[in-house]
Formats: C-alpha cells, structure tokens, sequence
C-alpha cells in the first residue's frame, strides 16, 4: 500500500496542484462563430472507423487471451 502511494499517488497529486494554477488563469473563451458563418463539415469517417476497429479487436485478444488463461 505505501508503494502505490508513492510510486502512482503522489506523482498524480503533485502533477494536479502543478496545473491547477494554469487551468484556472485561462480567460474566456471567443463566444464561437458569428451567425453568418457556414458550419466547419467534418469528416466523421477519417480516424473514427479505425478507432472504433482497434477498439473491438484489442477487446477480441483481451476476451481470447483470458479464455487461454482460464
């Protein structure tokens, strides 16, 4: 139990109080585009398809590997 927190809490505490600081100065945003101006079309297909494939076959070799286990 101490070596976790030392070894994976700490480091994440310490690295949260290093950023809280810059994550609260950031002004305010732009308000977004003007009422005039065309929607930004982008494509859903680029990488979405591709993620979604690694997804299922890492999550296939993770259902394989735990039968071979078993």
């Amino acid at each position: 139990m101490k070596s976790f927190l030392l070894t994976r809490l700490l480091p994440a505490f310490t690295m949260a109080l290093a950023f809280a600081g810059t994550v609260l100065a950031q002004g305010p945003g732009s308000g977004g585009p003007t009422p005039g101006t065309p929607a930004a079309e982008v494509p859903l297909d680029g990488g979405a398809s591709l993620l979604l494939a690694g997804g299922v076959a890492y999550g296939l070799k993770r259902l394989r590997d735990r039968r071979k286990k078993s």
